[in-house]
This record gives C-alpha cells, sequence and structure tokens, in this order.
C-alpha cells in the first residue's frame, strides 16, 4: 500500500510540474537570433526595468494614492504569441514575484498585452487586459472580475529606482 501511495505521489507531482512548466513556459524561449528587429528591441527595452504608474477603477473614486508598480527582470518570446514576463509585481499588500505568460499581438511596431479570462498564479482569475506599450510609457484597461479601468504609466530602468 506504502508504495502504491509513493507512486500515486510521484505520477501527480510529475503531472503538476509538466503542468507548470507549459503554464509558465519554462525551457521554451525561443532563441534571440530568431527575433525579427521589434521582438528583438520590445525585449532589449524591457529588460531591468519598472513599470510605475496608475490606474482608475470605473465608478470609484480612488483614495489610496498608491502608484502601480511592475519590476520586469525580463521579457522573453515563446512559442507562437506567447511572452513571458518575469516580474515583480508591488500594490498595497501584494508583493508577489512570478513569471507571466500572456498573449502579446502586434498593432504594426507597437506591442500589446492581450488577455480575457486570464488566471495570474497567486493574484486571481477572470482578469482582462489591452496594455500598449510605446516609447517609454504605457496605457490600456484592465478588468478583474466585477471591477474594472484605465492603467498608465512610464516605463524606467530599474536601476534608477
Amino acid at each position: 500500500m506504502l508504495k502504491l501511495t509513493a507512486g500515486v505521489g510521484l505520477l501527480l507531482g510529475a503531472f503538476a510540474l509538466g503542468w507548470f512548466f507549459s503554464a509558465t513556459g519554462v525551457g521554451q524561449s525561443v532563441p534571440l537570433a530568431s527575433l525579427n528587429d521589434r521582438e528583438r528591441e520590445f525585449t532589449e527595452q524591457m529588460r531591468n526595468v519598472v513599470l510605475i504608474g496608475n490606474f482608475t477603477i470605473e465608478g470609484r473614486e480612488r483614495r489610496d494614492g498608491l502608484p502601480e508598480r511592475y519590476e520586469i527582470t525580463d521579457v522573453s518570446k515563446l512559442e507562437g504569441d506567447r511572452w513571458r514576463f518575469n516580474a515583480r509585481v508591488k500594490y498595497g499588500n501584494v508583493d508577489v514575484t512570478l513569471p507571466v505568460v500572456v498573449p502579446m499581438v502586434w498593432a504594426g511596431d507597437t506591442p500589446m498585452i492581450s488577455i480575457t479570462d486570464f488566471a495570474i498564479p497567486g493574484l486571481g482569475e477572470e482578469f482582462g487586459a489591452r496594455v500598449v506599450f510605446y516609447d517609454n510609457r504605457y496605457a490600456g484597461t484592465w478588468d478583474h472580475g466585477e471591477y474594472g479601468g484605465l492603467m498608465y504609466g512610464t516605463i524606467t530602468p530599474l536601476a534608477g529606482q
């Protein structure tokens, strides 16, 4: 019985590890040399930066005065339109570092994260967003469950923070 329990535990652990690698895209980065110019430029722009900005909540006035902050170590392209952001998210009591894999689409030379009904481990489910990156700024819309609004800010080298 002990051998059967251990075997089932190992099998479940292997499935969980496989799911984690699949969900986060660990080890699946596309070689840098295969990226086109705009993709390569974006990966370089998003290395060791911090996105600092603000967001609104529709139908409410925010009174906390806290900026949103996303520290990005690096960004890498995975297969297809999936990109992995190695990010630290800080807002209020939330302070978590994790790889976030999101679909990215391009409007000409402008990258845009495009997620709908998206789950972020440790933060929740039902996220939606359209966020564009241009020069040293980002802007977009967001929703999480019944809440939503706008977000915007600047992209700054992390060393300067």
